[in-house]
């Protein structure tokens, strides 16, 4: 008889994983022999570019990386964060101290709680939000605040809406622009004032700067290290999976505070060995390389809304076109919550999307989908939601 072994209580206080039930849902629908358009996950559908993957297939074949890289990183991709932050944003970096590798932004973003707060302590969580945040909050045993985003206020947390009890008991919050799930983007202004909010209350701001490429109508997303006092503040989080198709690499970096990126790396010596020297060869080959690649890609994503969004026009969905990232973020008709359209779409017409409920109390009342399949499909989608006269 098999011996039960009971889950930690770490494990039983976990948030639930949203995404596996509607992953479960869809793969259901698909066995079953539908033809399902899923726009519910944030996979990237575009290969990684070819520059990238020679420098990779070069790398692998060099036994300097078939031993241990060093625990912290090869100094050849912290140089190239470095470059890359100059280039892009006009920030200095000194790639020595205020640069860490990750194992993708995922494992940074859970990481940071762990590194910078205790049991009990409060961290500021935008709601709605990127549900893996909380589930380093959870494994730090620490308390979540939530910062409602709405539309009245451009999806940007409102400061001055948080109660100074609360404030002074925050050790850290996180911010995310372009945003998931919202796709709204955030101004130099706005970071002004968290640069602000952070130091008066001695809270560490997590910027997780996962779509940082991927901005539209000609406007760059802002860097939260380009307003002065940022790294004084915090750190960004930046990922090579969105800006260069690298999403199953598991490559990302944290950069800024120089004490932040200390303790994330002293976590990270306890937690692994080191990241495979190939992958940061080709990190730093997509860093320092050709960036048309990415042009391109921001091309694509925008051709994608715009006839999306127009699809959904002409089917009388009045749904904003979102500023960044590659989601649409979509008010469900009036009378349904988000989990019963979902599941309507799913069911009826086989468009699979996420539920705002997912990503908290305040995604009610919204849909997110991906833009993350060709424009015919997106057209189709569209019209296949049209004919269930819900608009």
């Amino acid at each position: 008889m098999t011996t039960e072994f009971p889950f930690s209580e770490l494990l039983e206080q976990l948030p639930k994983q949203f995404f596996a039930s509607l992953v479960a849902k869809v793969g259901a629908k698909i066995k079953a022999g539908h033809d399902v358009i899923n726009l519910g996950q944030g996979n990237p559908d575009q290969p990684t570019p070819g520059h990238i993957v020679e420098a990779m297939q070069q790398a692998v074949a060099n036994p300097k990386y078939h031993k241990y890289s060093p625990f912290q990183g090869y100094s050849f991709l912290k140089k190239a964060v470095a470059a890359f932050y100059a280039r892009e944003y006009g920030v200095d970096v000194d790639p020595t101290r205020e640069v860490a590798i990750l194992f993708g932004g995922k494992a940074g973003l859970v990481e940071l709680p762990l590194c910078l707060v205790n049991p009990g302590d409060v961290v500021l969580v935008p709601d709605p939000g990127y549900p893996d945040y909380w589930s380093g909050i959870a494994l730090a045993r620490a308390r979540m605040e939530m910062m409602p985003l709405i539309a009245e206020q451009q999806f940007l947390p409102d400061y001055s809406a948080i109660p100074a009890a609360i404030a002074d008991q925050a050790k850290l919050m996180f911010l995310n622009y372009p945003n998931n799930p919202t796709g709204a983007t955030a101004t130099k202004e706005f970071f002004a004032e968290t640069v602000a909010f952070a130091a008066k209350y001695g809270i560490a701001v997590v910027h997780d700067f996962a779509y940082g490429a991927i901005g539209f109508d000609g406007k760059k997303p802002v860097s939260f290290l380009e307003v002065d006092g940022a790294k004084e503040v915090g750190v960004e989080i930046y990922t090579f999976s969105k800006t260069y198709n690298m999403a199953g690499w598991r490559v990302a970096f944290a950069v800024g505070n120089e004490q932040i990126i200390r303790a994330i790396e002293l976590l990270q010596d306890h937690l692994y060995v080191s990241l495979f020297g190939a992958v940061q060869e080709a990190a730093a080959a997509a860093l320092l390389g050709p960036q048309d690649c990415v042009t391109e890609l921001v091309a694509l994503y925008e051709a994608r809304r715009n006839t999306f969004i127009s699809a959904l026009h002409r089917i009388s969905w009045e749904a904003p076109a979102p500023s960044g990232s590659f989601f649409a973020w979509l008010p469900v008709p009036k009378g349904l919550s988000s989990a019963e359209f979902a599941d309507i779409l799913l069911e009826r017409v086989h468009v699979a999307v996420a539920p705002g409920i997912g990503f908290g109390k305040h995604g009610e009342g919204y849909v997110r989908v991906g833009l993350l399949t060709d424009e015919a499909r997106l057209v189709e989608a569209a019209e296949r939601i049209g004919r269930l006269g819900l608009f």
